[in-house]
């Protein structure tokens, strides 16, 4: 079996991450004493350049990586729609890897994959990395974008929708319907996107002088389960005249199950997604949501790594807008 660039490192001591940089003569993170390590492993297992690795020390790859989060919902599809778009119009190309949910194994698998393929920069979407994970990221001198998610690291560039905003018009637009029973539901409290939308929430009911019942409060993962499991706690007898679901699956979810209690929607259950997929105009009644723009996040990601601005950018907002349907 040929020799890779887990072995050499393995052989020479150091990380995958600076066997590339040696390999591809880069010259930063590295000493001397590093550099002749590497080539002398190299050397000694018999390593072969392959396409990839041509690629490295050309510096001429033209190949994307997109880390993808295992999450069961959507709206991905839009974000690699709106990468592979502008891929196709600068000749590039992609590959896609998944990195898991909450699995700092998988993701270092797929980080570790990317590192040593060379590429021209890394996407991750909706990937939240484990500490050391984020640090070996940041260590493989590759350019880099997270994209639709909100990071607690500062230090990492992300391209989103304002989460706060997210949480804040969803209940605010409940509220200028008549409602003042708002549940939250499906959310993973735990990350920042869902603390954040969390946030939103209760502000917004503050604001308008409504009280946020925790009761009215239900965590999750973003997908259709736990929309049915939000509801059926909630009950057939629910005080709540609204949901806010963080997701359209769960929405979707919140809603079936709704309506096997004999509920009908929106005359007894006012229903509200986040996300805006075209989940939302498949269902029956037709869900109202806060959309997101996924495809001009995949745009805008692509675009920093193609002229090469990812060092230098700051963390951005794209725009949300409620789009109004039947199921509030």
């Amino acid at each position: 079996m040929a020799a890779t660039i887990k072995d050499i490192a393995k052989e020479a001591g150091v990380s995958p991450a600076t066997v590339s940089r040696v390999l591809s003569g880069q010259t930063e993170f590295y000493s001397e004493k590093t550099a002749k390590k590497v080539k002398k492993a190299a050397k000694e297992l018999g390593y072969q350049k392959n396409t990839a690795a041509v690629e490295l020390v050309t510096r001429r790859s033209r190949v994307i990586a997109v880390i993808v989060s295992a999450t069961k919902t959507n709206f991905s599809d839009q974000i690699i729609d709106g990468i592979q778009q502008e891929a196709t119009k600068n000749d590039l190309n992609v590959i896609i890897l998944y990195a898991g949910e909450k699995n700092p194994e998988s993701e270092r698998k797929a980080l570790e994959t990317v590192i040593e393929r060379s590429v021209m920069g890394i996407l991750l979407v909706a990937v939240d990395l484990e500490p050391s994970n984020a640090d070996l990221l940041m260590s493989a001198n590759i350019p880099f974008q997270f994209l639709s998610i909100t990071l607690r690291n500062r230090k990492l560039p992300f391209i989103t929708s304002n989460d706060f905003q997210i949480g804040y018009q969803a209940t605010k637009y409940l509220i200028d319907k008549g409602h003042a029973k708002i549940g939250f539901v499906a959310a993973d409290l735990e990350s920042m996107t869902g603390h954040l939308r969390l946030n939103g929430y209760k502000q917004a009911m503050a604001d308008n002088g409504l009280t946020a019942d925790p009761k009215w409060i239900y965590g999750g993962d973003w997908v259709y389960e736990d929309g049915v499991a939000a509801m059926k706690r909630f009950g057939r007898d629910t005080p709540l005249s609204a949901i806010m679901a963080s997701s359209d699956l769960a929405a979707i979810g919140v809603m079936n199950q709704a309506q096997d209690f004999g509920m009908r929607i929106p005359r007894d259950m006012a229903v509200m997604s986040v996300d805006g997929t075209k989940l939302c105009q498949i269902v029956r009644p037709q869900l109202t949501s806060v959309t997101q723009e996924f495809f001009e996040m995949g745009v805008r990601g692509m675009n920093r790594i193609i002229n090469k601005s990812v060092k230098s950018a700051e963390s951005t907002f794209t725009p949300i807008r409620i789009i109004e349907r039947q199921s509030v």
